[in-house]
């Protein structure tokens, strides 16, 4: 996270502890619940290019992910 540039920690945890993983299912869906997007940063083999996957539901999430970004719908129609 980078100060000063808008990002908030909305939860944190171990997802192999059942425990720290209900509470980031809660939140994921507590996210999705509020009309937020939901992505996860990805590398581009070899080019260094950062990207995002969308993701639907937490279990789309990689087990390797450290971590979800959430952003708002594009307004409009």
């Amino acid at each position: 996270m980078k100060p000063g540039f808008g990002e908030v920690l909305l939860a944190e945890g171990d997802p192999r502890l059942r425990e720290d993983e209900e509470r980031l299912i809660l939140e994921f869906r507590r996210q999705l619940d509020e009309g937020m997007w939901a992505a996860v940063p990805t590398v581009s083999p070899g080019s260094g290019r950062k990207e995002a996957q969308m993701v639907r539901d937490y279990a789309e999430i990689p087990t390797d992910a450290e971590r979800v970004i959430f952003f708002p719908r594009a307004a409009g129609g």
